[in-house]
């Protein structure tokens, strides 16, 4: 018998302990993250009284591939659209917690001694608060539902997003001997930069390419090309400089904006699971009982760190963000842990070879502790805020909850904030576009025709040739560059509002058309030896001749409208199927008014009730705004709908309103039936006799069905089948009916 790779029994064992360990982690009601740390602490190589992982290298390659799919899976529950959407209030109160905490980490660093790298690596694991505990808290609370709830995962989502350019930041920190501020700024514009690209190239192709072969994708091949893409573009990120995860990350948020999002999400959760789990046993095997407890007091420092950090910096960050003190506190108690980000950084530092060993186990101790105080810093938050209001000046509670009032009323931008900022962002996304494709031409296209057309005399031509197909290429991007928004509304209104307008306004097209003629002047110059000044002239007439240009219009509209279709799609989708949520959701003038969803239960009391009968308003104050039901939506449903099991409805009111109907959707329920013995039914052959009382009725008379609960299955007439029993025909003597009820109801009938 061939011997067992050594891989094979290590992941045996992993995934045994593993799934024991999380057994009694979900009995006792704790994350199950915690139960993957401790099983790797069990099978890792400094636990000598049970079975330890061999291969460790094998295994911690098996913990990227975790890494990278995790994050993956989190870019499929992302959209940069939320983000938009979210507006300037969860920003505000994630950069004002995240550079606290930063800072707060760096100082401890510099407090206990440790090296520059740990400090800077401890600050980045410091300001990162764990998603998957958090949301996990809150549903065991029975908070999720609650405006408070939805800020703090507003700013969790955008913590992960900053905790991805976080890590490739410290990775190109991490790369220099010392790092400045001049190459973190770089990091930055590479980010950007390749950010920007990849997603408006992916959000235009993929769509595309799923759509095309949408036919003949079941979920197996599904899996696979989305899983494909996910390393494609892992790949890809290596190759320019960032993490696999960066890339994986991407790919994820660019297939969050396809139909197929949601389908995606399912399929490869069960792939997430598995080499997560993988990650998160791989952490437990780094904890080293010697280490913990040599750092016994760093450790105990960081964990009062985090949570008097994150108490005061986010419940000031959320106060900046324009939440009521109340639910600023709230806010800040909820995100005093660190989770899954802390240890994939602290991963990042360790394959670097930039942080110290003892770093690692130090963060999972912290991590553990922080985790099991959650619950108990969400609970502690609301007597907080009350000694708070007690003890601060009335005057100063009054100016928080004013500037929470004047942050909910949103403010029309002037014309020309908003027309210089879509200029803007237009400018920079054709201009990262036409980088890109000058890029691909000059490293790729150019080589080959010069291949191809050898020798001095033809070099001439290649240039040439390349030249036009670049600017051919880049064409509908320097058209829309200059012209965008020249017809838009704000435009028009500026433009009639005052005569002072027209010069800057036409100076915006001087400065897009300066920048187009710019890509021109680059081209030539890379490609001839012509002087500046022929070459800025031959510009000047190539962008006014692809300005003119009606076929090159055409082209830059269908282009644009194609890329706002694919960003488009899923909302579509939504809106078809009836999933989508209405628009005035985010614009309650109330702050204490939202929205939330509700599931009906299957065994609910309330099934088969219509809305006038359960009359909602008057018992919970809320009002019923839409029912969800088998994809479609039934939008403002009046008294006369029913309710069915399955249903979704959504509920506008207050977090008391809401929290009251959610209690009551949950436990006005059948129970279960104890006595289910007694429910089978029994099939009983009937004769009347000359006392029956049934003699001279008929079936309705009889009540055999209303009063005694059984039913006339039919009457025996010496023929192959049984007869109906017709409604008027009277029951005689000896007649032979055959019926069917439960047992007790039967015999209550045949003693009649």
């Amino acid at each position: 018998m061939a011997e067992l790779a050594p891989l094979i029994r290590d992941l045996a064992l992993m995934l045994v302990v593993a799934g024991i360990v999380t057994l009694i982690f979900k009995r006792l009601k704790q994350p199950l993250v915690l139960g993957y740390i401790v099983a790797g602490f069990l099978v890792s190589p400094h636990m000598p009284y049970t079975a330890s992982v061999v291969d460790m290298e094998s295994i911690h390659l098996w913990a990227d591939i975790g890494v990278m799919f995790l994050l993956f899976s989190l870019g499929l529950d992302f959209s940069f659209k939320k983000i938009l959407k979210m507006g300037a209030s969860p920003i505000i109160s994630t950069m004002c917690i995240i550079f606290a905490m930063s800072l707060l980490g760096i100082c401890a660093g510099h407090v206990f001694g440790w090296s520059q790298m740990d400090s800077i690596f401890l600050g980045g694991m410091l300001a990162m608060s764990s998603t998957t505990i958090i949301y996990k808290a809150f549903d065991d609370l029975g908070l999720r539902h609650q405006k408070f709830a939805g800020m703090v995962m507003s700013v969790l989502i955008l913590e992960d997003i900053l905790a991805i350019v976080m890590m490739v930041m410290l990775s190109a920190i991490a790369s220099g001997n010392n790092p400045d501020g001049g190459q973190m700024i770089g990091s930055v514009l590479k980010i950007g930069f390749f950010l920007v690209l990849w997603l408006v190239v992916g959000i235009f192709a993929i769509p595309l390419l799923l759509r095309s072969v949408r036919k003949l994708i079941n979920n197996e091949v599904l899996l696979i090309v989305a899983l494909g893409l996910c390393c494609a573009m892992a790949v890809f990120s290596s190759a320019v400089g960032f993490s696999s995860a960066f890339g994986a990350f991407i790919m994820g948020s660019i297939l969050a904006e396809t139909v197929e999002a949601e389908r995606i999400e399912r399929l490869v959760e069960p792939v997430k699971n598995l080499f997560g789990a993988i990650f998160f046993v791989s952490v437990g095997m780094l904890v080293d009982p010697q280490i913990l407890l040599s750092y016994a007091l760093p450790i105990a420092a960081l964990v009062l760190t985090i949570l008097v950090g994150q108490s005061i910096f986010g419940t000031f960050g959320f106060l900046l963000g324009g939440e009521s003190l109340k639910s600023a506190v709230r806010c800040g108690f909820s995100m005093a842990q660190i989770g899954e980000f802390s240890f994939i950084i602290a991963s990042l530092g360790l394959s670097l070879g930039v942080i110290s060993d003892f770093l690692y186990p130090v963060v999972v101790a912290v991590s553990v502790i922080t985790t099991f105080l959650t619950p108990y810093m969400i609970r502690l938050s609301v007597p907080a805020s009350a000694v708070l209001e007690r003890r601060l000046p009335n005057r100063l509670i009054k100016s928080f909850n004013y500037l929470s009032t004047s942050q909910h009323h949103t403010k029309e931008q002037s014309k020309w904030k908003k027309l210089l900022a879509q200029m803007s962002v237009n400018t920079l996304v054709y201009s990262i576009l036409s980088i890109a494709v000058i890029f691909i031409m000059f490293t790729f296209v150019l080589p080959l025709t010069r291949k191809l057309l050898p020798g001095w005399d033809l070099h001439w031509y290649a240039n040439a040739i390349t030249g036009s197909l670049t600017i051919i290429m880049i064409s509908p991007f320097l058209r829309a560059m200059v012209m965008k928004k020249n017809h838009s509304e704000e435009w028009k209104a500026l433009w009639a509002e005052s005569n002072f307008n027209h010069l800057p306004l036409l100076f915006t097209i001087l400065v897009r058309g300066t920048i187009a003629v710019a890509f021109i002047f680059y081209i030539c110059n890379y490609l001839s030896r012509f002087t500046p000044a022929i070459m800025i002239s031959l510009g000047v007439v190539v962008v006014i001749l692809v300005v003119l240009s009606r076929g090159i219009k055409r082209n830059s509209i269908k282009l644009e409208r194609l890329f706002i279709n694919n960003l488009r799609s899923r909302d579509i989708e939504a809106q078809v199927s009836g999933k989508k949520r209405p628009l005035y959701e985010g614009r309650l003038l109330d702050r204490d008014v939202h929205m939330a969803d509700f599931d009906i239960p299957m065994n609910s009391r309330w099934m088969g009730h219509t809305l006038r009968q359960l009359a909602l308003g008057s018992k919970f104050g809320v009002h019923v705004s839409s029912i969800l039901r088998a994809n479609h939506r039934l939008n403002i449903p009046d008294g006369d709908y029913l309710i069915f099991p399955g249903d979704r409805i959504q509920v506008i009111g207050s977090d008391e309103q809401l929290a009251a109907f959610s209690q009551a959707v949950n436990s006005e329920v059948f129970g279960e039936d104890l006595n289910f013995e007694k429910r089978e039914m029994k099939l009983r052959q009937f004769v009347l006799g000359e006392d029956s009382p049934f003699v001279g009725k008929t079936l309705e008379q009889s009540g055999m069905r209303s009063v005694y609960s059984c039913m006339v299955v039919g009457i025996e007439e010496g023929k192959e089948t049984l007869s109906p029993v017709k409604p008027s025909r009277k029951f005689k003597t000896g007649d032979i009916l055959w019926i069917v009820g439960e047992q007790e109801s039967v015999d209550t009938l045949l003693n009649a």
